[in-house]
């Protein structure tokens, strides 16, 4: 697949499989075109999606200092937002921001699959897994390969496929994939414990929580099953949406509240007994300003902190919801695909235009905003010179470590910024582009490529 599609809206419908599935003709929401309105001045950005609010910097915050909690050492990552909630605050990893090693953990992204799983960590061991649902464990301190397990499906119409996750829990890696199965995996020795077929694709990495590992498909419904026996307990069916990105959300839960986001914008609070519906919020704008803004897709994880539950749709809303009562507190007009990391006073994201911002958490005020693709453009897609576009990196990220937002893009970077200012300190070339959030664990920083190549930061 073209880089610049990459997660883009590719717009997946995938109704009953890859073979019935509709797309948004070849737009890209992060690639951004110099000239893509009617006019356009030389030199001019345009924005993809227009809202009628502007995101503003507060006159009564601007240049002012908030609490950041103080870092704290990471001994394990078992889910790809760290933990149930989806949130980790400030790691103590990567302090002096170097590449520690680099290896290959499978194939990489082609036409025939994706990249698409975050990587998790426990005991010792990093957990990945490649373009074709081939899961490897690796030795956190050294990237040696401990068992790698082959889990593709290579019969029928699923010969191809792509998507899924990762997670681990009671000894357990949990595998979702886009191959239509959900498998628990021995996490010592890669033995396949259990493994289940579904009627959709799943493009999502799992949740696990207590007994249950819930998944989002891409028909919009999720999916509890037992850890144990890879039964599904309950599902719950949200509306059907047939525009969607190609990046893919987990659930986050806490105690019996599964919050859950679906590709028509639903934010949806599930029991986690039963299924039933607790709340439902929608994160989408009513007046959409075009096709790109029709696509609704809650693509960020989730995240849950001190009793509010933020989340950021494609479609242009970010939003702090109170996760007893659905009731939104406050919500400003960025369109994201990243999952916000709220922290302290501050909740942070990074939207489609590469902007990173930094938002007061309680009151949604911003601090700061600061354009991380400023003077940074490039040339791409034409010949010899010839019908080129200008483009700018797609970021994803960012992780909280050691007092700094790590992100990653698409021209093969890793970035540390200073998390009180948004400027940025160190770059680092990781040789390949990106599109998954870091994860850290001990004392190191782990990325995974688009190539497929485990990189730990030190």
């Amino acid at each position: 697949m073209n880089q610049k599609l990459k997660v883009a809206a590719v717009a997946l419908a995938c109704c009953a499989g890859l073979s019935a599935c509709a797309t948004v003709s070849k737009l890209n929401p992060f690639d951004k075109k110099e000239g893509s309105k009617t006019t356009a001045a030389k030199g001019e950005r345009i924005p993809v999606i227009g809202f009628e609010r502007q995101l503003q910097v507060s006159d009564t915050l601007a240049g002012q200092t908030f609490y950041i909690p103080e870092a704290q050492p990471v001994t394990a990552w078992p889910l790809p937002g760290g933990n149930e909630e989806q949130a980790v605050e400030n790691v103590a990893a990567a302090p002096a921001f170097e590449i520690a090693w680099k290896h290959g953990v499978g194939e990489g992204s082609s036409r025939k699959g994706q990249v698409t799983a975050p990587p998790v960590a426990v005991d010792g061991r990093i957990f990945t897994m490649d373009a074709h649902a081939t899961v490897t464990a690796s030795d956190a301190a050294t990237g040696g390969q401990a068992w790698r397990t082959d889990l593709e499906r290579r019969e029928g119409k699923d010969k191809e496929a792509f998507g899924g996750g990762l997670a681990v829990s009671s000894g357990k890696v949990f595998v979702s994939s886009g191959y239509r199965f959900m498998a628990a995996v021995d996490a010592g020795t890669g033995k396949v414990l259990w493994k289940t077929d579904v009627e959709s694709p799943i493009h999502a990495a799992p949740t696990v929580s207590g007994s249950r590992v819930y998944v989002v498909d891409v028909d919009n419904q999720i999916l509890a099953f037992d850890i144990n026996t890879g039964e599904i307990a309950w599902s719950y069916q949200a509306i059907v949406e047939p525009a969607r990105i190609m990046k893919a959300s987990s659930p986050a839960v806490q105690g019996d509240a599964v919050i859950t986001p679906f590709s028509s914008g639903e934010l949806v609070a599930l029991r986690a007994a039963n299924g039933n519906a607790l709340w439902s919020e929608v994160l989408s704008r009513t007046s959409r300003t075009n096709a790109l803004s029709e696509i609704r897709d809650i693509a960020g994880r989730p995240a849950i902190y001190k009793g509010d539950v933020y989340a950021a749709s494609h479609s242009g809303v970010f939003a702090a919801v109170d996760v007893r009562t659905g009731a939104r507190k406050w919500d400003l007009p960025v369109a994201s695909v990243n999952a916000p990391v709220p922290a302290g006073d501050v909740v942070y994201i990074v939207d489609q235009a590469g902007e990173l911002i930094a938002a007061n958490r309680e009151s949604g005020q911003v601090y700061w905003i600061k354009d991380l693709n400023k003077g940074r453009v490039r040339n791409e897609g034409g010949f010899l010179g010839v019908l080129d576009v200008q483009t700018r990196p797609i970021w994803s990220g960012p992780l909280l470590a050691s007092g700094r937002l790590v992100l990653v893009n698409n021209w093969g970077e890793a970035v540390a910024i200073d998390a009180q200012t948004g400027e940025i300190q160190k770059t680092l070339k990781i040789g390949a582009a990106s599109y998954l959030s870091p994860i850290a664990y001990g004392d190191k920083i782990y990325v995974v490529t688009d190539k497929a190549d485990l990189i730990a930061i030190r």
